[in-house]
């Protein structure tokens, strides 16, 4: 039986400005159907390719594969969907298979919308996927779907969603396969060197308002640290790596596992052949403010850290928990470690002006991380934060939920202003960075490291890349009032999915309800029993316990 899978041609100006990411998504999915028996496994990186609809239709055709599997974050599922039409048409015998986030949460509005789709892996996709793939090797498909965990389909005019699979527990029972990737394409811009996107551990204790991933990992898991260097030494010896980001939401949570981690790079060597980043929060680095330079010792040259927001009232709103004190604390800490700095601010939200934005900047250069981004505030349909702003929302078009365009509109700017205030918080920053730092502090690794990211940043910005600028038309001060973000207009939200969120909304209501009244009445029956006198007959003494009775 052979498997395609296709990553989406979806681009945008934010994190491709480093590099071509690979996605290891592919490799993760590979690997295990490879351990279940499955050696037929093809993959077209439609995105770092730039492949179009005909050269992909071209390719399915001269595959004909029997199962034809892509996935999407929210910004890239139009671009998912469209592959999965592309292959009903070309290979209209396939199974079409869509995984990945926003799949998972928004199942109903994809099904309402890509008919196509045949089904929809919800939630950690290794084990559902062999079991999928399983059914359909087997002939048990359409016939068994209802019986697989974690899947969702339309079954004539009804969406249908099966049990919840459990998360994956032994994550290290998962060998990937990163042959599958065609690594010269994979590329970390700073540093002209490949770059690789392991894991360590899945899932975050925390439950930041604006996040999702704590929902879709659902439990925090950690993989054992020695397997995590094997499969780094593979990446490095094997595939040419020399930059590395752990894809961890926050891979210092678990401090005893990270610093054996970190001992056991150390222990074989490999922080001369490889360097890395992470992202990780205010907090951690506060409280690992001792074990900074055993960091870097391992090779951790990167620390990307959600200080998020100027005011305290938005880390507040963002369930942060951390201070403006703490976020230039842990700055200077990294600074003193030599470990490279970038502080990631959200902006956009709706209590934004035009005096926010400069103090976003004026505390961007108080505190002097290396590296300072300014993300729009973007609002997933399925986290909490949507849900309470969600009468807020006027644009449902997906694609555009990218973290550079203006989702939210403030009520004292417009989108264009907001853009423009954005823009010049970013040339400020580096104009002074890349005339008075990055040139003159530091030699060897620091200044190349540096001079690299501002290389990235100027190629992104001539070649309108940057930001989407030349999508939008901003080229500077005097375009803000004509910009076009494009949004499509004609898309929204589908009945069925908003039908489930009104359920939800009204199961937790009443869940809520039934607590209350719960507590309620304990309570009450609180206030009975210290009203009723004790009766009890009291013993010599004075006490009222009965004797026991003897043991046998």
């Amino acid at each position: 039986m052979r498997i395609v899978f296709v990553h989406p041609n979806y681009h945008s100006g934010g994190a491709e400005i480093a590099g071509n990411w690979p996605p290891a998504w592919v490799a993760y999915l590979a690997g295990s159907l490879r351990t279940a028996g499955f050696d037929d496994i093809h993959f077209i990186d439609a995105m770092t390719n730039h492949i179009g609809a005909d050269e992909l239709r071209a390719q399915l055709i001269a595959l004909a594969p029997d199962v034809v599997g892509t996935t999407a974050i929210t910004p890239a599922i139009y671009e998912a969907e469209a592959v999965l039409q592309i292959a009903a048409e070309a290979v209209p015998g396939a199974v079409r298979v869509l995984g990945g986030i926003h799949g998972t949460f928004m199942f109903r509005q994809v099904l309402s919308e890509a008919p196509w789709v045949d089904v929809i892996v919800r939630g950690e996709g290794e084990e559902i996927m062999v079991a999928l793939a399983e059914a359909i090797r087997d002939g048990r498909w359409p016939a068994d779907r209802r019986r697989i965990k974690g899947l969702a389909f339309k079954e004539g005019d009804e969406i249908v969603a099966t049990q919840a699979a459990s998360t994956v527990k032994n994550l290290d029972g998962i060998t990937p396969d990163w042959s599958v990737l065609d690594w010269g394409k994979y590329l970390y811009t700073p540093l002209g060197v490949r770059v690789a996107i392991p894991n360590m551990a899945r899932g975050c204790p925390f439950t930041c308002s604006f996040c999702s991933q704590w929902k879709f990992w659902r439990d925090y898991r950690v993989r054992d640290p020695k397997k995590v260097v094997d499969e780094i030494a593979d990446l490095v010896s094997n595939h040419g790596v020399g930059f590395f980001i752990l894809a961890d939401e926050e891979p210092t949570i678990n401090k005893k596992k990270f610093v054996e981690f970190c001992q056991e790079l150390i222990d074989r060597g490999l922080p001369d052949r490889v360097k890395w980043g992470i992202n990780t929060r205010v907090t951690d680095i506060y409280r690992d403010r001792d074990l900074l330079k055993f960091y870097r010792k391992a090779g951790l040259v990167h620390v990307s850290l959600g200080t998020e927001a100027a005011a305290q009232m938005k880390l507040d709103l963002f369930n942060k928990e951390t201070t403006v004190a703490q976020n230039k604390e842990a700055i200077r800490l990294l600074r003193e470690a030599d470990i490279f700095t970038e502080a990631q601010f959200i902006v956009g939200l709706d209590n934004e002006t035009a005096e926010t934005l400069e103090e976003t900047f004026q505390m961007a250069w108080d505190w002097q991380p290396d590296l300072a981004n300014w993300s729009m505030y973007t609002p997933w349909p399925f986290t909490p934060l949507f849900q309470e702003i969600k009468d807020q929302v006027e644009v449902f078009d997906f694609s555009k939920y990218n973290f550079v365009t203006p989702i939210m509109k403030p009520a004292a700017l417009t989108r264009g202003e907001l853009l423009d205030g954005v823009m010049k918080n970013y040339r400020r920053f580096y104009m002074r960075k890349a005339l008075f730092h990055y040139p003159w502090r530091g030699t060897g690794f620091r200044r190349r490291y540096l001079l690299g990211c501002l290389k990235a940043f100027l190629k992104a910005g001539f070649q309108r890349t940057f930001y989407d600028l030349g999508k939008a038309g901003y080229w500077g001060p005097q375009t803000k009032k004509t910009v076009d973000f494009h949004f499509d207009g004609t898309r929204g939200l589908a009945e069925a999915q908003v039908a489930d969120w009104e359920a939800a909304a009204e199961r937790s209501r009443k869940h809520k309800e039934r607590q209350e009244a719960v507590r309620a009445q304990m309570k009450e029956r609180a206030k009975d029993r210290a009203a009723v006198p004790d009766l009890t007959p009291m013993a010599c003494g004075g006490g009222r316990a009965q004797m026991q009775e003897p043991a046998e």
